[in-house]
């Protein structure tokens, strides 16, 4: 019996067979695939926050594609590029074909851990937190980058000291809390009022918030820091 490689094949199957049978052994690195890869993820990582590095992984040497003139990269439902990842790739023509290859990608950055026992309730000042460096991708996610993020804000479920900060676990602090005597301030073209009242509402900054004043009406305003109402006209 005459082994496959031996037999002659009519020359354009030959061709077709011979695509078939190299692909899967072709470093991924050396196809018009890769460079189509290679774009999308320059591209879809560029807004990630730090220094990001990728690499594009191998497909499986049993995979068998036929040939493909554009291809579309695209991400599975519900995933990130984010630590690893796949990437989806369908083929536009003439073929019709989708593939998913294995990403790794990681972002290189400062994150904050904190520096002591913080329990549920307690509100993170600058002492409170210390800036460290790593892969963000082998982190939890939401990972808090910036001081920004943290200062100022509540914790939600209490951290032990060295735990890297989420954002998904701090609160923003209250503006204004129910109760609290506020001044409310209306400013117009030639003229500005305010009067106090009491807060009928918790609002962080930029919420509605509604207030019942001396007399005893309720206005509605936007709650700003230090206790202020903005009521507009």
């Amino acid at each position: 019996m005459k082994s496959l490689c031996s037999r002659r094949l009519p020359g354009k199957f030959y061709r077709i067979f011979s695509l078939f049978l190299l692909t899967p052994l072709l470093a991924l690195a050396q196809s018009p695939l890769y460079n189509t890869l290679d774009d999308y993820l320059r591209t879809q990582t560029q807004g990630l926050p730090g220094k990001v590095t990728y690499s594009i992984g191998q497909l499986d040497a049993r995979t068998q594609l036929s040939p493909c003139n554009a291809f579309e990269p695209f991400l599975p439902g519900g995933s990130k590029l984010w630590g690893k990842a796949t990437v989806g790739v369908r083929c536009l023509g003439p073929s019709n074909w989708t593939i998913y290859v294995p990403v790794q990608v990681s972002v290189s950055g400062n994150y904050l851990i904190s520096a002591r026992t913080m329990p549920a309730g307690y509100v993170i000042g600058e002492a409170d937190i210390v800036v460290r460096s790593g892969d963000l991708s082998t982190l939890p996610a939401n990972i808090v980058t910036d001081q920004k993020q943290a200062i100022g804000k509540t914790v939600k479920n209490g951290f032990a000291a060295g735990q890297p900060l989420r954002n998904d676990q701090l609160l923003t602090a209250w503006a204004v809390q129910v109760g609290q005597s506020v001044v409310t301030v209306s400013n117009g073209p030639g003229f500005s009022v305010s009067s106090e009242g009491k807060a009928l509402n918790n609002a962080v900054a930029g919420q509605l918030v509604q207030v019942r004043t001396a007399p005893g009406q309720t206005v509605s305003g936007i709650a700003r820091p230090g206790g202020i109402v903005e009521v507009s006209h």
